[in-house]
């Protein structure tokens, strides 16, 4: 959302300021008139107010700018914490599976009758007769 309100920002005042340069005259436009006019709308006021009015497209400008590259910053981030926690989500399946697979080979060993003693779950009693 803000990265859409950063770019209609930007364009607007990109738009404005290109509108600004192409219906200057040159030395022909000459602001003795006080008054000059960006898309039909007359402005009144000296070069210093046409200076002014520049600086504010342009501090526009550089807001729109800022909220494109803020939320493009975020995004990021939230990327790189998703690709982290699905790394580590991984490294678990893995430990887990691994686990898993020395679980059922222990078994496997406790279950054969001719096992070493000591590689099963469960050590395996000898089994003594009582008399």
């Amino acid at each position: 959302m803000i990265v859409i309100l950063g770019v209609v920002i930007l364009v607007a005042a990109v738009i404005l300021a290109t509108v600004g340069v192409l219906t200057n005259n040159g030395g022909t436009h000459v602001l003795t008139t006080d008054s000059f006019s960006v898309f039909g709308y007359h402005v009144t006021g000296s070069t210093g107010a046409l200076f002014l009015y520049g600086v504010a497209v342009g501090a526009v400008a550089m807001l729109g700018l800022a909220m494109i590259l803020a939320g493009a910053r975020r995004a990021s981030r939230r990327g790189s914490r998703a690709r982290q926690d699905l790394k580590q989500s991984n490294q678990r399946v893995e430990s887990l599976s691994q686990d898993r697979d020395d679980l059922i080979a222990q078994h496997a060993d406790a279950a054969t009758p001719d096992a070493p003693a000591g590689r099963g779950l469960f050590r395996r009693r000898s089994h003594h007769t009582v008399g």
